[in-house]
């Protein structure tokens, strides 16, 4: 059976979590419960006649244990990041610059060799290893998608694989050791973290630094980030539960810092015990932590919150369209697909979702909606009077490109506070 068909049927598989990924426990509190969604990158062709299709529980769970915040759901790998995949991470500027300033980051603190090799794991479209590359540091990527050999055709190596035991011993058959090892805005989506962690640690030299970047759970709570929350997303990380899984393993966080990202990332450094000194950022960012309280309460305070912000959306968008307002959508990132679907919006809501030329997502619709996706002229051509931002963790960058572009109607901010500009 295709994955079209497994889909359609719902017989992809899922497994319900009982016990934490990190520590094990089973007593884990069910604090937020967004509904069921649809696979993020599983989008029709526009046209195509909307037939069943497989939508699966997200809920959230937190682990007094280790303070670990997870999906409630693990959906198959294959279903989550198909082979078409349509994401690619050098299209966003946010992200380039991001990557640039980890590669200069990471040599300014380490001693690292330009005969030194660089693994990235989750290496999409090679954006950031094109960094250490154009440096001249030898390089590998690990990506499973079709991302991967477009990253080989701009001469980026790269093995089109899930991250395992076997892909790791491949690329030390290759390739050798590594001396840095990079997971960014992956270390939160792989199953089986304690097999994944252990193969990154095989390809790792003995002194070698891991760095991981992943989506961060602090930001999540303080700006009411609900959108993050999809399958891909098995892990929210804080940095006490990134530092109990990586002392599991004989790490040691040496330096931490958060960073812009996806709306407030943290890049956490680690390596084997006692082989870099650890850093001051690590306690402090720790200290934090305690302060803000990462608990079941906090986690039930920030869904009443949630909730208190939907609505707000919901009676803006009511008043907008009972005086016939038009609204489309900017962007179409796999975080709107969330915030769609927990608002409750349609095609009769939204006439369009609007990507830059080029993306991968013009001519599709939406996961599990008729709104369609199209290419962003039509905003500028046709003037709607109100435009969503999806990607809203940067409207700062977007409003004035479109303003530049000739959009001339206001702009719907729709987290934390959902706010009309312009």
């Amino acid at each position: 059976m295709s994955r079209d068909q497994a889909l359609a049927a719902g017989t992809g598989s899922s497994v319900v979590v009982k016990n934490c990924q990190i520590c094990r426990s089973a007593d884990l509190k069910s604090v937020f419960f967004v509904g069921y969604l649809p696979p993020v990158n599983h989008m029709r062709k526009i046209g195509q006649r909307p037939g069943e299709e497989a939508f699966y529980a997200a809920e959230l769970l937190f682990c007094p244990t280790c303070t670990l915040v997870q999906l409630g759901l693990t959906v198959d790998k294959n279903i989550l990041f198909p082979p078409e995949y349509p994401y690619t991470s050098g299209t966003t500027k946010i992200l380039r610059e991001n990557f640039a300033e980890m590669h200069r980051e990471c040599v300014a603190q380490y001693s690292i060799s330009t005969s030194d090799l660089v693994v990235d794991v989750g290496s999409n479209d090679g954006t950031l290893l094109s960094n250490w590359k154009n440096a001249g540091y030898r390089v590998h990527g690990i990506e499973p998608t079709d991302m991967g050999k477009l990253a080989n055709e701009r001469g980026i190596k790269t093995s089109v694989s899930f991250m395992g035991p076997e892909i790791a011993a491949k690329v030390l058959a290759e390739d050798g050791a590594a001396k840095v090892v990079t997971a960014t805005n992956v270390f939160a989506h792989m199953e089986d973290i304690d097999t994944i962690l252990g193969s990154m640690l095989k390809l790792l030299k003995d002194d070698g630094i891991f760095i991981s970047e992943s989506h961060y759970l602090v930001s999540l709570i303080e700006t009411l980030q609900y959108d993050t929350i999809y399958h891909e997303h098995l892990r929210y990380y804080s940095l006490t539960s990134l530092q109990y899984l990586l002392n599991k393993h004989g790490l040691e966080i040496v330096h931490a810092k958060r960073i812009p990202t996806h709306g407030g990332s943290i890049r956490v450094y680690a390596s084997r015990k006692g082989k870099h000194p650890v850093k001051d950022s690590v306690a402090s960012i720790l200290e934090h932590e305690r302060s803000v309280g990462i608990d079941e309460a906090g986690l039930r305070a920030f869904g009443k919150r949630v909730l208190d912000s939907k609505l707000a959306l919901c009676s803006m968008i009511a008043d907008i369209k009972s005086r016939n307002g038009r609204i489309v959508g900017i962007s179409a990132p796999s975080r709107a697909s969330t915030l769609v679907h927990y608002v409750g919006l349609d095609e009769g809501v939204l006439d369009a979702v609007l990507e830059v030329k080029g993306s991968y997502k013009i001519g599709k619709y939406m996961p599990g909606r008729m709104i369609p996706v199209l290419e962003e002229s039509y905003l500028f051509e046709k003037q709607p009077e109100y435009a969503l931002l999806l990607s809203w963790h940067i409207a700062d960058e977007l409003m004035p490109k479109l303003r530049e572009k000739g959009y001339k109607g206001k702009f719907i901010v729709p987290l934390p506070t959902p706010r009309i500009v312009g």
